[in-house]
């Protein structure tokens, strides 16, 4: 199995290194002994341990990481009810990340050396994963990133309960080609996560006889695209593979409708959005296209069905649950269980015990492999519906085993340098 491997850059000042980070697709994470020069100030001698949830709060990724706030709190609420942890209740510290990369390391250096959080849950776009990176390699402390994104990065300061490349991104472009697609457009945010994502769609397209008829990428936050989608119906390709993310979606979705763009013509895979989303967009300017996550509020299981009861409880009848939501409720839990099996709330110790702890999710069994510190995940392909909900019309039938780096994939060699 794949072991931590060493940046050839060290994470010095956290924040001094945001602009670098920001830079870098799918850099490799440090493991060196260095990270680990700040003392914790992490409490645990009282009755109380105190956790950190960093989300946008605001600005442009607000309509997706507000719920995933929600969603953690739900767990912290469920676990301390249960008797909490290591016989301590759990206490949160809320931040808002902004929709900012610089705020969110701010906030996280703020979350762990102020606050002496034991881990961090939150995050959405890979930007602000690595501009929060180094303040957790270099404080050698704990965040839960709970969103799906372009792999090609380990660290033993994080772990990845969203989905890595080999676990959505590959299976959608399976599931195409099985449908017959022979040719893709490409729309993404402008950011680390599409720009690496794009770049792995066109080595698996090139691999397997797909041509790219176009790509492009606008600001996060843009609300206009009648140019670009113009520009996909003239490119009159079998499918759209859509890395946008947040507000934006709402723009291009209802554009796309607006000029009378069908999914039975002109199909869009999207990987960022989920049942949220859809509420925004209007389920009658997304119903046909497909999405490509883990988990579905549809999702059919006793643990899943728990889940959304729980949270409409305290929430709202109304409210839809996602993946991101999902995936972030369950990092809380893992936490617990690896903290349980450690028996200490320590991050050394954490690392150390991760390996093979799984949890019964809404999702299915959830399994962390603590040599790069992913977990499985079932693949899963869906379709909106009129009613706003999204119902699998594809599986993988059994959690896949993390590939972060595409090591079994013959097409992706070269990517991760």
């Amino acid at each position: 199995m794949r072991t931590f491997s060493k940046r050839t850059l060290a994470a010095p000042a956290a924040l001094a290194a945001v602009g670098l980070v920001l830079t870098g697709c799918g850099s490799k994470a440090s493991d060196t002994a260095s990270a680990a020069t700040a003392p914790s100030c992490v409490d645990t001698s009282g009755d109380t341990v105190k956790i950190g949830s960093l989300n946008s709060l605001s600005g442009t990724m607000a309509i997706s990481e507000v719920t995933v706030r929600d969603s953690i709190a739900l767990a912290v609420e469920q676990i301390n009810n249960a008797g909490g942890v290591l016989g301590k209740k759990i206490q949160v510290v809320s931040e808002d990340g902004a929709s900012e990369p610089t705020v969110f390391a701010e906030k996280a250096e703020k979350l762990i050396s102020s606050d002496c959080v034991a881990a961090v849950f939150g995050g959405w776009t890979s930007s602000s994963r690595k501009a929060m990176l180094p303040v957790f390699e270099d404080r050698n402390s704990l965040l839960y990133y709970p969103v799906q994104y372009e792999g090609l990065e380990d660290s033993k300061n994080i772990f990845y309960t969203g989905a890595t490349t080999n676990q959505q991104i590959v299976p959608a472009l399976d599931y195409l080609k099985q449908k017959g697609v022979k040719s893709l457009y490409l729309v993404g945010s402008d950011y680390v996560f599409p720009q690496t994502a794009n770049r792995i769609i066109k080595a698996y397209a090139e691999a397997n006889g797909i041509e790219i008829k176009g790509e492009d990428y606008t600001p996060l936050g843009s609300t206009d695209f009648s140019t670009i989608v113009n520009k996909v119906r003239a490119a009159d390709a079998d499918a759209v593979f859509n890395t946008l993310n947040g507000d934006s979606n709402v723009a291009f979705f209802r554009e796309y409708a607006n000029v009378g763009l069908e999914p039975a013509d002109m199909p869009v895979v999207s990987v960022s959005i989920a049942e949220e989303e859809v509420g925004g967009i209007g389920a009658q300017n997304i119903a046909g296209q497909l999405t490509a996550w883990n988990y579905y509020e549809t999702v059919d299981s006793p643990a899943n069905k728990a889940f959304v009861d729980a949270y409409q409880a305290k929430y709202g009848a109304a409210k839809p649950t996602s993946d991101p939501m999902e995936a972030a409720y369950t990092s809380v839990y893992l936490w617990k269980n690896t903290v349980e099996k450690a028996n200490s709330f320590a991050t050394n110790d954490i690392q150390d015990h991760a390996d093979g702890v799984t949890f019964d999710a809404p999702e299915g069994l959830v399994t962390i492999d603590g040599s790069n510190h992913h977990v499985t995940k079932t693949a899963r392909i869906g379709e909106v519906r009129p009613d706003g909900l999204i119902y699998t019309v594809w599986d993988s039938g059994s959690p896949v085993q993390p590939d972060p780096y595409l090591t079994s994939y013959p097409w992706a060699s070269g990517l991760g340098g």
